[in-house]
């Protein structure tokens, strides 16, 4: 009898501790806007680069995807012309065909006649031009890979400072309190992280990109020159 009294005892003292136990209903879910609403206002100029780096990126993707595209029979049908003394035509075509490549051909046949030194030294002024045309707003993408952690940093210091101003205006230093300054510092962060290394990423892919078409410039401009100097044989 006193086992089951006691038992019964247990029971019921368990009972009520579960009883007491708070129900704690399901967490809304967060979403990501509110996540960036939490990093305050360095989040302004964090998302202006982001927006910034990425326009770069596709402008400049489409221009050097379209500079590196074949030209096909190009240099063939240049070369062609030029041998049946259809200068007149091989500078039509030039001008028809939008290509780094078909301008500097264009610039070496207007020269055609001259010294092959002068020829090949206007090929490649004209080269030089085309190589900084891809090149436009690449350092951008550099300089924001640089600057965007620093913003996420300085994100950090003023979530930093806020805790503090919080803690000092409450004298409470519970998760609560601090929260909101939490949230800005490691939004902030990772917000400035990522923007940095998306900004990388680009830059160092288009200038591998860029560094394939002045490669393929660079060849079809000493095929061009050595083909001259066999026609001057």
């Amino acid at each position: 009898m006193i086992l089951l009294i006691q038992s019964g005892s247990i029971a019921d003292s368990v009972h009520s501790a579960v009883n007491s136990i708070p129900v704690v209903s399901n967490p809304a879910p967060i979403r990501m806007l509110d996540i960036i609403e939490k990093g305050g206002i360095i989040m302004i100029p964090i998302a202006i680069l982001l927006v910034v780096s990425v326009y770069i990126f596709i402008e400049r993707y489409i221009t050097i995807r379209n500079a590196s595209t074949s030209e096909g029979n190009f240099m063939n049908d240049i070369q062609s012309l030029i041998e049946s003394d259809k200068i007149d035509r091989a500078l039509a075509v030039c001008a028809k065909t939008s290509s780094p490549i078909a301008r500097m051909m264009e610039k070496g046949i207007k020269r055609i006649g001259r010294p092959i030194k002068e020829i090949e030294e206007s090929i490649e002024i004209v080269g030089k031009f085309e190589v900084y045309e891809l090149e436009k707003g690449l350092p951008i993408l550099a300089v924001i890979a640089g600057i965007a952690p620093m913003f996420g940093f300085l994100g950090t210091i003023l979530g930093v400072i806020k805790i503090f101003f919080d803690i000092s205006q409450t004298s409470d230093v519970s998760i609560g309190s601090v929260s909101s300054g939490l949230y800005v510092k490691m939004v902030s962060s990772a917000s400035g992280l990522i923007v940095g290394i998306l900004a990388y990423i680009f830059y160092n892919w288009l200038n591998i990109k860029v560094a394939k078409v002045v490669n393929k410039m660079e060849r079809n401009a000493m095929n061009f020159i050595d083909f001259l100097q066999g026609t001057d044989k």
